[in-house]
């Protein structure tokens, strides 16, 4: 097994692959835990679906780098979203459904009328469940991913604190003087570029899985934000590596991997957690 895992290291898409998995495990699980706390997690899984719909848009398009048109078009998304959800006559949730079935329907319609492949069902399924993404992961998709990453690790150390404040009491925020809905959009937005770095990694389906199991997890059993923070950061890691390391050796697909992993944790440490209190 060790033998086999040994020999795909010498490969540089594997390589890739692992270094593309430790920076998305890092930022997901930095924001996830906001996102969880201040009941944003469908904005993730909205986004992701958003992505989907981009991607097909850039196949039709030719686009070379995916990336270059999905990240402005997810965080348009994003902010639109936001916008959706402090609109008095359509409620949060219901604007989310809309606009992610809405572009999940029309990315599959686009890629159906304007697909040369003649594997189109193998295309679909590695966008939406990245199960042959990690083989096409070049050095592009790892020097963007860095810049990325720098970008939101930066941003969330720089404005921890406000972060902080604006996650557990938006009005007493508000009260400070701090711009609270101008952390929401920073929020959100960052989310975008975290569910654009993930998607050729795990699949567009399944991002929002990363970003919010290792914050759940790690809420069973620590009660600070710091804590939490740094929790989920370990478990995402840690689930991200194993998965990897399983996908490698078994053959499976890399983000249904990650994710099964995922599942593991949540349960060991819902355990942890009555074990405990």
């Amino acid at each position: 097994m060790f033998d086999k895992l040994f020999t795909y290291l010498q490969y540089e898409y594997v390589i890739n692959a692992f270094i593309v998995g430790i920076l998305v495990a890092i930022c997901s699980s930095l924001l996830g835990v906001t996102l969880v706390l201040k009941r944003f997690s469908f904005i993730g899984d909205g986004l992701s679906h958003v992505a989907f719909g981009a991607i097909a848009i850039a196949l039709v398009l030719k686009v070379s780098n995916n990336m270059l048109l999905v990240l402005p078009i997810t965080v348009i998304s994003a902010v639109l979203l936001l916008k959706g959800g402090n609109n008095k006559k359509i409620q949060g949730d219901a604007a989310i459904a809309m606009i992610s079935v809405s572009a999940l329907a029309l990315g599959y319609l686009l890629m159906n009328i304007f697909s040369t492949s003649s594997n189109l069902s193998g295309d679909v399924c590695s966008t939406l469940f990245g199960s042959t993404s990690m083989l096409t992961l070049d050095s592009s998709d790892v020097i963007l991913s860095v810049a990325l990453s720098i970008v939101v690790v930066a941003v969330f150390v720089v404005f921890y604190n406000k972060i902080f404040a604006v996650t557990f009491d938006e009005n007493f925020s508000k009260a400070c003087g701090i711009n609270a809905q101008g952390y929401n959009l920073l929020i959100a937005v960052l989310i975008a570029v975290i569910i654009v770095m993930a998607m050729n990694f795990v699949g567009s389906l399944l991002i929002s899985a990363l970003v919010i199991f290792p914050s759940v997890s790690a809420m069973r059993v620590f009660n600070s934000f710091k804590m939490v923070t740094i929790s989920s950061v370990v478990i995402s890691l840690m689930c991200t590596l194993v998965g990897l390391c399983i996908a490698i050796v078994a053959s499976t697909p890399v983000g249904a991997t990650i994710v099964a992993c995922d599942i593991v944790a949540f349960i060991v440490f819902c355990i942890i957690g009555r074990l405990t209190r």
